[in-house]
């Protein structure tokens, strides 16, 4: 009997150890830095696009101007074109980086390169910045893929 409760004991003991270090186990890496996302917008009538967004759902884009991770777009163009703030505490993660702005702020970088947000862009999703200006598109938005949905299936006659 006394081996049985032993031998039980012990069972337990080592599954609690098992079940601990489960728990307890690193937690997988975040793929993006807090406060930002990756998010599908539609460009009607069946494109989506899986592209990256700030906490609040913004398209987030990148300046073709951006060279050697450093942002060229400084005074009145970050005016329209808002640099994605890195917190004081933020760390470079996987192809994130942290740049220094000529005015001493932190901003997030993708692939080395700078990210804004577009003042004109008003509601999660719109990504009115893509490909501006019309004449030499030189802002994008990060694509991370693209796929087509299904058209809506037509409304029924009456």
């Amino acid at each position: 009997m006394r081996k049985t409760l032993k031998i039980a004991a012990a069972v337990c003991l080592s599954l609690t150890f098992a079940l601990t270090a489960a728990v307890h186990a690193a937690a997988p890496a975040a793929k993006y830095p807090a406060g930002i996302q990756a998010k599908d917008v539609i460009e009607p009538p069946t494109t989506v696009y899986t592209i990256l967004a700030d906490a609040k759902g913004m398209t987030i884009y990148t300046f073709d101007k951006d060279v050697g991770g450093k942002s060229t777009c400084n005074g009145e163009c970050a005016k329209f074109w808002l640099p994605v703030a890195a917190d004081a505490d933020a760390k470079p993660m996987g192809a994130w980086t942290i740049i220094t702005r000529d005015d001493g702020s932190k901003q997030w970088a993708y692939k080395g390169q700078p990210i804004y947000t577009f003042i004109k862009d008003t509601r999660a999703g719109d990504f009115d910045g893509q490909n501006q200006p019309k004449d030499k598109p030189v802002w994008k938005f990060i694509l991370l893929g693209k796929k087509t949905a299904p058209p809506e299936a037509p409304a029924k006659a009456k």
